[in-house]
């Protein structure tokens, strides 16, 4: 009898197959087209993985309880693969939906499949292709005590972090796993464009080529830059085009597109009041990238002359305090969205444990999540990630890096939104005045709204200019 079977078999579910396959477990494998099974057969043959040409002979190969994960499109593909699957399956097994699906479907889903008496599981997966082969970061969410049953699966396939612990670990019930996966990638929205920015400074203040910034990554990456994303930088800035003689990144269209889990995040922080301004200045960033309107406008407003820089090793090492001080930055919103939906879903989530499994096989692993996980060790109830004592010291000590990049790059002309959004952020954050008593004033002039006083508790209105 096969231990687990994968319902799509493209490249995410065809890698998670064969990692799971890697470790010893029978796994059975189905994809709507026969076709794309077959090619899979043959272009990776393995012993423990056993192809299936109808549903039927797929549920009726596992052992019980069945574990079946769903590798397909988010959406109305898997609403119809569960409709497929209820017919077939019995109390107590397990359905589990690898995808990025939103979260509230996937508390949807589970309090339906609940009521047919199986168990539900929306599961984080990150990693990409190579992470899916190899060891991903994983993030469960669903019932806890019917975790137990797939736990040695997801943690064994599961990356490893140095330490060697699993980067698998419960999140909570229902939607909190996809919640965490989403959240996950809005934080990697902000990280990336912040490197895309910080490319920007040193190409055009810095006037470094595309070699020279490739080697500054790379001694970025040596130092408490290290991350997944900051070492692929380094390479991709080194590789030459094989259908030219330029650049490859210099051949690559100067737009990017998105998904929705980054969108989703911006909407879930509106609607919890939470602050991720860097994470909606990453998604428009690449919504401004599509303009076609952009060429045009270029032609009609005049170029800014590039601000003087004082010299190439201060902007290099300016340049990486500003990545550091923002990125820190642009977690603590993440985390604190978390913080916050942990609360009103009543999840409990565990942020520490949460931070552990990012160290290692997810795209925003980074040396620095090490640091992150022993702020939530420390004090279980931390507030706010910027309240940390290692963070707080090292976000005062690059801050006036951070601010002399942005304005520089704003000097001249170039788009730091991520960066300037950093430094609001933490303005907003830092600061004791920050003038929402005279909004208070305004909407309570123009709509007697009423207002706070400082000195006496409860509402009040005045008759304005009477």
């Amino acid at each position: 009898m096969n231990q687990i079977g994968i319902i799509g078999l493209a490249v995410m579910g065809r890698s998670l197959a064969l990692n799971m396959a890697d470790h010893g477990y029978k796994v059975a494998g189905y994809n709507r087209s026969y076709e794309v099974t077959k090619q899979m057969v043959e272009k990776n043959p393995h012993e423990n993985f056993i192809p299936y040409e109808t549903l039927e002979e797929f549920v009726k190969s596992l052992e019980k309880p069945r574990k079946v994960m769903l590798m397909v499109k988010a959406g109305k593909a898997v609403d119809a693969v569960i409709e497929q699957l209820l017919p077939l399956l019995e109390n107590g097994d397990i359905i589990m939906d690898g995808g990025n699906s939103f979260f509230e479907d996937t508390i949807r889903r589970e309090a339906y499949v609940k009521r047919q008496g199986l168990h539900y599981f929306g599961i984080g997966i990150s990693g990409g292709e190579e992470g899916a082969r190899k060891g991903p970061s994983i993030m469960p969410g669903g019932d806890c005590e019917a975790y137990e049953e797939i736990r040695s699966i997801l943690e064994n396939i599961a990356a490893k972090s140095e330490d060697g612990t699993p980067c698998c670990t419960y999140i909570g019930e229902n939607g909190a796993g996809h919640y965490v996966k989403m959240v996950h990638n809005g934080i990697e929205y902000a990280d990336m464009q912040l490197i895309a920015e910080a490319y920007l400074v040193l190409k055009h203040i810095g006037k470094f080529n595309n070699q020279e910034i490739g080697k500054i990554f790379e001694e970025y990456q040596k130092g408490e830059l290290s991350s997944f994303l900051i070492r692929i930088t380094s390479e991709i800035f080194q590789e030459m085009d094989d259908m030219s003689t330029q650049s490859l990144v210099d051949m690559i269209k100067d737009s990017a597109q998105q998904k929705g889990t980054g969108r989703w995040t911006n909407m879930e922080a509106l609607k919890q009041g939470i602050d991720v301004s860097m994470i909606a200045a990453a998604g428009n960033a690449r919504l401004m990238s599509n303009k076609e309107t952009r060429k045009t406008a270029e032609e009609h407003y005049p170029r800014i002359k590039i601000a003087k820089i004082p010299n190439h090793e201060t902007l290099i090492e300016d340049v990486r305090k500003s990545l550091y001080a923002a990125k820190i930055i642009a977690y603590a919103q993440g985390f604190d969205l978390l913080k916050q939906a942990s609360t009103a879903y009543d999840w409990n989530l565990p942020l520490g444990k949460i931070a552990s499994i990012f160290r290692a096989g997810c795209i925003i692993q980074a040396k620095f999540l090490n640091d992150i996980t022993r702020a939530y060790e420390h004090e279980k109830n931390l507030s706010h990630l910027l309240l940390d004592e290692v963070f707080e010291k090292r976000v005062i000590s690059y801050e006036n890096a951070l601010r002399q990049i942005a304005a520089q790059a704003m000097l001249s002309g170039i788009p730091v939104p991520a960066m300037a959004n950093a430094i609001s952020y933490l303005d907003l954050f830092t600061k004791n005045h920050v003038g929402a008593n005279l909004i208070q004033a305004q909407r309570d002039y123009f709509g007697a709204h009423t207002f706070e006083r400082i000195d006496k508790d409860g509402s009040f209105h005045h008759e304005w200019g009477k």
